[in-house]
């Protein structure tokens, strides 16, 4: 059963994210370095079952875990990575394939993407987070960017959220717009909110 949510939620979805990543910024490297080991575990096992074709990934910013390293190993299987590509501030976003050497341009935020290459249509997409529930809604920075892609999509990937467990929050008062993750992979567990929903 969903909770009503505080009036007006746009604010306090605002403080959220921004105790949220004040937090993620606290934390020490030691901290983020074992988080982010035991994170990688987790994903890479959920990436065994099933084993992705083209795997939208994307660029670490502002402490997010760093699935980098892991994306090259999803190479080295050969899975075929993806990466995210701006196209306008209300689009969905792109996928370009990408591998370590490819052709990089700088877009918002100063992420990285492929500067050359036709769209391609992952089958599964990591999706990064700053806070969720365990009904598997996330909190992202607040553009919407990857609601409106998710939306778009067709047929929809497999949605792997990804993030530190602390970012972990009751409820983020889910609303019409936002998208349910399939998995929640964090440092401590592996969600699956379609379990955690039915009991």
């Amino acid at each position: 059963m969903r909770m009503t949510p505080p009036a007006p939620l746009t604010a306090w979805r605002r403080d959220q994210r921004a105790l949220l990543l004040a937090a993620r910024q606290a934390m020490s490297t030691a901290a983020h370095r074992i988080a982010s080991r035991a994170l990688a575990e987790r994903l890479a096992q959920q990436l065994q079952q099933p084993c992705p074709t083209i795997l939208g990934g994307y660029w670490p910013i502002r402490r997010e875990f760093n699935p980098l390293p892991l994306m090259q190993q999803q190479l080295a299987h050969g899975v075929q990575i993806a990466l995210p590509v701006v196209l306008a501030r209300d689009a969905p976003l792109q996928f370009r394939l990408w591998h370590p050497g490819a052709r990089l341009a700088v877009g918002s935020w100063d992420i990285p993407y492929p500067a050359d290459g036709a769209a391609v249509l992952p089958d599964t997409l990591l999706v990064p987070l700053l806070g969720f529930d365990l009904d598997g809604y996330r909190l992202g920075f607040g553009g919407g960017y990857y609601d409106r892609t998710i939306a778009a999509l067709s047929p929809t990937p497999r949605l792997l959220g990804v993030g530190f467990a602390a970012a972990r929050l009751t409820t983020i008062y889910p609303q019409s717009h936002d998208v349910r993750m399939h998995r929640i992979i964090t440092d401590a567990a592996t969600l699956d909110p379609s379990l955690t929903s039915a009991g």
